[in-house]
């Protein structure tokens, strides 16, 4: 690339360490412990100037564009689509940390029926990522505070509501920071940099994804919470995209686009901490082309899906049945009473519709009690743990 872009880079401190004596550690571990550590000051950057190669800023329209179109194009079939992506970008953004769950277990969280922990820990995702666009017309600190507490609310709600206020480290399990890849900020640091960076967010001068790319860095550098950092900066993505106006339908899957190339994203990071912003905007550009490319692979499948059902299930054109095919594709897991509260009819009616689609094929029993019975639509399951194994892959190109 020619003429790098410039950015400033990380600078440090030297603060104080008091190391806990009965703390259970290796031996290594104590030692390294002792005396000050080194934490990480980044400079602000709500007033930076964003100067870059003709090529990187290329780059980021296109990528820019292909969001766009992708968006328009499911804009006319959004209403299951825009609640399948959402739950795919969500997931994905998990498993960048390493929380993986099948589909049928996030669908079954969704109706408050899963056994998994982790699939419970990705419906928190479904939630930030919604705060993040619910609140993207107000791109503030409050509003990060907020889009965290729908991701942990429900697991973690003690670290919830606030900044942290206490040192992290990142890439050590030991019982400092002094072996640590990196030490964000000290906690007495992240209200003012959290000011900062969404200011910064706020901005209407920087062409969006390149503005994004950013923040998002900007971010995960401050880590201003215990824990959910990474979640809750991928969700800060979906919403600086959707107060871009480069979204307006659909939450496109970004976070898979980043599962393709995982090293390449963390190295973004490292290189913008150093004070090269060129490799985390060219990380975010290439995931969204790959997102594009899987997503609308997955929309191909499940428009084939709901075609195949449309032929095959032969009802009244007022009957429940239709509005119960329409909902299995945004949720392809139900019981009785989901079904019941969500079509707004009586239990027997709701039975009624799922026997129809249990006899057409559309649906099969997928376990539960007597009293508790809960059906699934296969085609639509291994359609989205499909897109999860092309984002590990690769999305086809």
């Amino acid at each position: 690339m020619v003429n790098p872009p410039t950015w400033p880079p990380l600078g440090f401190e030297t603060l104080p360490w008091h190391r806990d004596h009965d703390a259970e550690t290796s031996r290594r571990s104590y030692v390294a412990a002792a005396g000050p550590y080194r934490a990480a000051v980044p400079p602000p950057i709500a007033d930076q100037a964003v100067s870059l190669p003709s090529d990187l800023l290329a780059l980021a329209d296109d990528a820019t564009a292909a969001i766009t179109r992708f968006d328009a194009e499911l804009g006319s079939v959004a209403a299951p689509f825009a609640a399948v992506l959402l739950r795919t970008e969500s997931a994905s953004s998990s498993q960048v940390e390493h929380i993986t769950s099948s589909a049928k277990q996030v669908a079954l969280a969704e109706i408050g029926e899963a056994s998994s922990s982790n699939a419970r820990l990705v419906v928190g995702n479904v939630q930030a990522m919604e705060a993040a666009i619910e609140l993207s017309d107000r791109l503030d600190p409050q509003s990060v505070i907020e889009m965290h507490r729908a991701l942990l609310g429900g697991s973690a709600p003690d670290i919830t509501g606030a900044w942290r206020a206490e040192q992290v480290w990142i890439g050590s399990r030991s019982a400092s920071p002094h072996l640590a890849d990196f030490v964000p900020p000290h906690h007495g640091r992240v209200a003012d940099l959290m000011d900062d960076v969404m200011a910064f967010a706020r901005r209407t001068d920087i062409p969006v994804l390149v503005q994004t790319a950013l923040a998002h860095a900007q971010f995960e550098t401050i880590h201003p919470f215990p824990d959910g950092n990474g979640r809750t900066g991928r969700a800060l993505v979906q919403g600086m995209l959707r107060a871009g106006r480069v979204t307006r339908n659909v939450t496109v899957p970004v976070s898979a686009g980043l599962l393709h190339d995982l090293p390449g994203y963390f190295a973004g990071l490292t290189a913008y901490r150093e004070g090269d912003p060129g490799p985390i905007i060219e990380a975010l550009a290439e995931a969204s082309f790959a997102a594009v490319r899987n997503g609308r692979r997955l929309a191909e499948q499940l428009l084939a899906v709901r075609d195949r059902w449309d032929a095959d299930v032969v009802a009244r054109a007022d009957s429940s049945v239709h509005r119960l095919k329409t909902y299995l594709l945004r949720q392809p897991v139900v019981t009785n009473r989901v079904v019941a509260a969500t079509l707004c009819v009586s239990g027997v009616a709701a039975q009624s519709s799922i026997d129809r689609l249990v006899e057409a094929g559309v649906l099969e029993q997928a376990g539960g009690g007597r009293r508790n019975r809960r059906w699934a639509a296969p085609e639509v399951l291994a359609a989205l743990d499909a897109f999860g194994e092309r984002a590990m892959r690769g999305a086809p190109r």
